[in-house]
């Protein structure tokens, strides 16, 4: 039996899931898991990620949205929480009173590096793996998350 007659999306084996499956129910397990730890400062993935582009430099909610790939709409829900948590403050524009610039505070700083704990998350991610296995995943999923090419597309290729 050849690999693509065992592939079965309706299977409870996830061994026999295609990959787009495979990958998509692993992020949300690892989403998940991470939210868990995460609700401990009040942060979610989402959060987490714009305390991590803050921390470069103050940005305003579209740059942010932008970033993180989501609507302002979403954004502007997210910062809402996070000025209420004291993670982040809105202020004024200098030039355009209109927009605002959110910055981290301290506090969100501090929690921030706190809240990151990299073995944990690895930990989270990899359990089960040796230590080869972990680093192969890594090299594998930086392709897979990684910007296609112009010659990647399926009618490039065929």
């Amino acid at each position: 039996m050849d690999e693509e007659s065992r592939l079965d999306p309706a299977s409870p084996d996830p061994a026999h899931w295609p990959v787009g499956r495979l990958l998509s129910s692993a992020a949300r397990r690892v989403e998940r898991d991470w939210n868990a730890h995460l609700a401990a400062w009040d942060l979610n993935h989402a959060s987490q990620a714009v305390l991590a582009h803050l921390l470069r430099a103050p940005m305003s909610q579209r740059e942010l949205a932008a970033a993180s790939g989501v609507t302002e709409q979403t954004m502007s829900r997210v910062l809402a929480r996070m000025e209420r948590s004291g993670y982040v403050t809105r202020t004024p524009h200098d030039d355009d009173r209109r927009r605002h610039v959110i910055t981290i505070t301290d506090a969100g700083r501090s929690t921030f590096f706190v809240a990151s704990d990299r073995e944990l998350a690895e930990t989270m991610v990899t359990r089960g793996l040796t230590p080869e296995e972990t680093e192969q995943l890594r090299r594998l999923l930086a392709v897979v998350a990684g910007e296609p090419q112009p010659d990647d597309s399926p009618a490039a290729q065929g």
